[in-house]
This record gives structure tokens, sequence and C-alpha cells, in this order.
């Protein structure tokens, strides 16, 4: 089997260490791993197969003086801007997880249960990985679009504090802390909007000139794109104060009368679902069931009081392997299948 030199920008971040996690529990055929950061982290290790290997800072010359085949960008936008082309150029396949080439044309957006094989139309060598929330609702939409027939689509978004990287989840720990030392009000928020612990902020990343913050709209245009559909879809996406996996409320309107009971069916046999719809036996998805887990969990699935072209589902995946590192890494399996495959 071909084996692949796999370098890693953003080595030190939390989505760049659970891709390492994840390449060695998928068996991914690594021939060799090298994790790239700021200068920030020179000097600083990061555990690969067992040993420590130093993390060496992101420049031109480093994918000019290594022989590298896949790179996954994991360091934000500006980072994916300077480097990632360059990358590219070098030979590699670059799978990025920021926004910077989402919506660009000739950068295919991807979420390999979904539309694997826009990966063949990657024509600069880059494979855009989609929002965390976006890649688990996609999931449900699409093998329920493809049996139905989609006409709008209504979500809310339940996000936890690891959506904001380390520093997010720090800070809603030291939040909590200063609750139960019953100093919570002299705690001011840094990370987000508002204090989160004891919260809900209806706010993640910035509002636009539509009343929209930036992260519905990512959800509205990404799917469209991955999808390759257009139905409306309308997003309000709230920061909760939860550590880890995002959480979804989703209301399906279709072309024609749907039941419940068939859409069941339908996500029953989906790549990646996991139902958990016993609603009476308290069984139903929750963040502390899916963190830590490569599936999208999937529930209170149910018809419409007053349409019968309605559902309501509610759906959970940890952001940052499912929304993230996870998808990333089946990117690559995919584009490692269609590789060997022309050798």
């Amino acid at each position: 089997m071909k084996q692949y030199n796999i370098a890693i920008v953003g080595a030190t971040g939390a989505v760049g260490e659970e891709i390492i996690k994840i390449l060695e529990e998928e068996r991914f055929p690594v021939k060799s791993i090298l994790p790239l950061a700021s200068a920030n982290s020179l000097g600083k290790c990061v555990e690969i197969g067992g040993e420590e290997v130093p993390v060496l800072v992101t420049s031109d010359e480093v994918f000019k003086e290594h022989d590298i085949d896949i790179v996954f960008f994991s360091a934000g936008g500006s980072v994916s801007e300077r480097f990632a082309q360059v990358a590219a150029d070098s030979g590699a396949i670059v799978i990025d997880n920021t926004s910077f080439f989402r919506m660009q044309e000739g950068v295919p957006l991807v979420v390999p249960e979904v539309n694997p094989a826009d990966i063949m139309h990657a024509k600069r060598n880059i494979i855009a990985n989609p929002n965390c929330s976006t890649i688990q609702m996609v999931q449900v939409l699409a093998p329920l679009h493809k049996a139905f027939g989609i006409r709008r689509v209504d979500v809310s978004t339940y996000q936890a504090a690891s959506g904001a990287g380390k520093r997010g989840m720090e800070e809603l720990i030291m939040q909590m802390q200063k609750f139960f030392a019953f100093e919570l009000e002299s705690c001011e928020p840094e990370v987000f909007a508002h204090r989160l612990a004891l919260n809900v902020i209806p706010h993640i990343d910035v509002f636009l000139d539509n009343d929209y913050t930036k992260e519905e709209m990512k959800m509205i245009n990404e799917t469209h794109k991955i999808m390759h559909a257009s139905f409306p879809i309308s997003a309000t996406c709230v920061r909760v104060p939860v550590l880890r996996s995002h959480s979804e409320s989703i209301t399906i309107a279709f072309e024609s009368s749907v039941s419940a009971s068939a859409a069941r069916e339908v996500l029953e046999s989906a790549p990646n679902i996991v139902l958990l719809d016993e609603p009476k036996e308290k069984s139903y998805p929750m963040p502390s069931i899916a963190t830590d887990t490569n599936h999208t969990y999937v529930g209170r699935i149910r018809q419409d009081n007053f349409d019968d072209k309605i559902l309501h589902l509610w759906c959970v995946a940890d952001q940052i392997r499912v929304g993230a590192a996870t998808n990333a890494v089946r990117i690559a399996q995919k584009w490692a299948d269609i590789d060997s495959a022309k050798s």
C-alpha cells in the first residue's frame, strides 16, 4: 500500500492534535508526519506514534525542502491565505480547515458522505473543509433530500465553547470555577461577547448587514455549495455553556408528505449517522454522548403537528472531530483512494 508524507499546519492546536490522533486511529497509510506551527511554538514537540516530534515553523522553505504529499491546514485563515497555495504548488494536496477557501471557485468544499466526487475537481490542489455546524447538518440533510426532496430548512444551533478553540474552553472552565467561588460577576469575558457560564449567547462570529452573523451565512452558503442545491435555509447560531460537541435543532420542509418512520429508515442506513430516537426511554443525542466520537447522532424525529410535509429533528456531533479533524481525514482517505487507483 502506498504511504504518504503528511504535514500538519497548526499541529499544536486542538484540531491539529485531533488530526494526529485520528490518522493513528484510522491507520492511515502514513510514511511520516511533519508538525508545523507559528514561531511561537518553536521548541515545542507533539507526540506522534509514541514519540516526541519537534515542531517546525511554517514557511515557504519548509514546503520546498520537504517531500510532502498531504498538508492539513488548521491554523487560521490568514495562515492558509499565506501558505496554502505555496504548499499546493509544491505538489501536495492541501486540505484546509479554515474558511478562507470555502467559497472560492475551483476549490471543492467537501463532506465525503455527501459529495466525494468533488474531490476530483481540486484544480488548485486545495480542498476546503466546511464549517463545523455545516458538516453535521449536511450529513443529515443529504440522504433525506435524495429520498424525499427538501423544500426549505430552518436550523438553530447550540454550539459548544470549543468552537472557539482552546481559549474558549479555558474561558468557560475559568468562569465556572469563579461561579463556585462566588466570584462569577467579577469575571470579564475575553473570548466571547458576554459571559458564557450559566448563559446562552445568540451571537457567533460578526454580524453582517442583513443582521445574520457570518457563522449563520456560512451554514447557508456552504450547504448550497456542498449539496449542489439551492433550497432556502435560515440559521440562528447560539453559543451555549457546553465544553465540546455542537447540537442542532433542524426543521425540514419537504416537497411532499414524509413520515417520521420513513425518515428514520433513511437515516439508519446513512453513512456515519447513529440514530438515537427512543424518547420514552430517554434515549436521544446529547453532547456527552457525541464527544470524542466520529459519528453524527440524530434523534427527536417527529412530524409537524400542522403540516405533514414538515419534520423536526435534533442532531449532535463532536465539532472538533466530525466538524473538523475527522472530516479532514476522511477527505484525505478518499483522495488517497483516488490517488492509489491512478498508480
